[in-house]
């Protein structure tokens, strides 16, 4: 059975891994639909500001891992940049997902890979990118060790995740769409209970855009840095895979 809304696993573990690959298999067929009403597309202008730093032209023939991929988007946006030539892997456990977004590019190979044990060597990609992905990994810290792992040292990894504006007023504002609104649209055009309360409850529970970059220094990345969109509803963030003795955040 579907979780309720106050039964919803955001603090990790098992039951949050279960509960993600269910409702975003299940979610699968309208995803797109309803991020780009949600989002008033904004979700896309904020893919193609990740590609452009990314920095992918240091090497337009190589590699790339599309994380926590969904339906490809990210992938496809890479995939269509000028002078782009290489080749993407789309990683995501839930196999619907992969299997509606495959269409998108001839560039982009999908595989059924859990996060937190990704079936790749160890620096195998030129570059990362996860959107709308990190918040929901059973543990945070592992999938991040896990894609510093997966990447070449200097790589860089993007990140655009869901956030909370830290202006009072703008957050009161937001919350209301957030937590009102946004579900509703969500189920009516889904028909799915809980995974549009999800994204609003998960939010809250992730850590803020500053404890995210410290985390990803944790976790093996240098050179972090991050940036808030629309007043800091969503956030981007980036860094390099660290070579040894490497660290470092800005904002």
């Amino acid at each position: 059975m579907l979780a309720s809304d106050r039964e919803l696993p955001v603090s990790g573990g098992p039951a949050k891994r279960a509960y993600v690959r269910e409702m975003f298999s299940a979610i699968a067929p309208t995803y797109d639909r309803v991020n780009r009403v949600i989002s008033l597309r904004f979700d896309q202008r904020w893919r193609r500001y990740a590609v452009d730093r990314l920095g992918w032209e240091r090497a337009p023939g190589g590699i790339y891992l599309d994380l926590c991929a969904g339906t490809l988007d990210f992938a496809a946006t890479l995939a269509r940049r000028p002078g782009f030539h290489g080749w993407i892997v789309g990683a995501d456990f839930a196999e619907p997902m992969l299997r509606l977004g495959r269409h998108k590019t001839a560039r982009a190979a999908p595989v059924a890979a859990d996060a937190l044990e990704l079936p790749f060597s160890a620096g195998t990609f030129d570059g990362a990118m996860v959107g709308w992905g990190v918040r929901n990994l059973e543990d945070l810290d592992a999938g991040l060790v896990e894609a510093a792992r997966v990447l070449k040292p200097g790589a860089r990894l993007a990140i655009v995740e869901m956030t909370l504006p830290p202006s009072r007023p703008l957050r009161a504002i937001f919350q209301l769409y957030f937590r009102r609104v946004l579900p509703w649209i969500g189920r009516l055009i889904s028909k799915h209970t809980t995974a549009y309360t999800w994204l609003p409850e998960s939010t809250l529970a992730f850590p803020g855009p500053a404890e995210l970059a410290g985390r990803l220094q944790a976790c093996g990345f240098t050179d972090v840095s991050y940036r808030l969109f629309l007043g800091g509803v969503c956030a981007f963030h980036v860094g390099r895979r660290a070579s040894p003795g490497g660290t470092g955040v800005s904002s």
